[in-house]
């Protein structure tokens, strides 16, 4: 006659289920790792207007139009 063990089997399953967890956190730590290797940036940020600050900006033409209005006065 053979009885279950219902003890064992619950040890058994649930030491594969923390198996099963300890891969995936270990998955997810790696693929945390490779994104963050790749220089992209974890904050959201876009990377194409990165460093811009709200309000007036300096002209794109620096000195160019001072000096053409000091030529014109």
């Amino acid at each position: 006659m053979n009885k279950s063990r219902p003890t064992q089997n619950k040890r058994a399953r649930e030491r594969v289920k923390q198996e099963k967890q300890k891969m995936k956190a270990a998955r997810r730590f790696e693929a945390n790792a490779r994104k963050s290797s790749q220089g992209g940036t974890r904050t959201g940020e876009d990377p194409d207007i990165a460093g811009i600050v709200p309000g007036p900006q300096p002209s794109p033409w620096g000195s160019l139009l001072d000096d053409e209005e000091e030529e014109k006065e």
